[in-house]
């Protein structure tokens, strides 16, 4: 009875950290530095039991020499590298290139852009025609193996109130 009461416990002190609250001062930053907080937030640290993942989400790839081990300062790097990529391949979306990128560093840029079988995505398809208008299409990124998911519904929601520029 004891040890149930502690595990219950124990989860319950979990899922309060879990939940943290962003910093406060989250919009005196610049965009991209927010993308980078939010990120963080939401992705958490990836240890080795969460291999090809490690750091905020950095998938290892074939080739590349790279373990779980790696510091938080690697692992910073390695996000905003592959943020600013994610960035760069929807510049042609101009301001909404972080916003669109930052969905694109866990959703992957072939789910939006399209990829043999998979067409381009209404989000991008929107934006490219000028209508930005996005919110529903923005959200609508919240399945995992077709079901919704409440906690990336959450994240679709906070990475568009902290980082869509109107």
């Amino acid at each position: 009875m004891v040890r149930k009461i502690l595990f219950l416990f124990g989860g319950v002190c979990l899922c309060g950290m879990l939940r943290a609250e962003l910093p406060p001062n989250l919009r005196e930053l610049p965009p991209f530095e927010r993308a980078v907080v939010v990120i963080k937030h939401f992705e958490g640290w990836h240890s080795a039991r969460h291999y090809p993942y490690v750091g905020y989400g950095y998938c290892i790839r074939p080739g590349e020499r790279l373990t779980a081990d790696i510091t938080e300062m690697q692992a910073d790097s390695l996000l905003r590298h592959d943020l600013l990529k994610m960035c760069a391949l929807f510049r042609h979306l101009g301001k909404d290139s972080l916003v669109v990128g930052c969905l694109a560093y866990q959703v992957g840029p072939y789910r939006l852009l399209g990829y043999g079988k998979i067409s381009k995505s209404t989000l991008v398809k929107k934006l490219e025609a000028g209508n930005r208008n996005i919110y529903k299409d923005f959200v609508a990124y919240r399945c995992y193996k077709g079901k919704p998911v409440a906690s990336i519904e959450r994240r679709r929601k906070t990475e568009f109130e902290w980082l869509f520029v109107p």
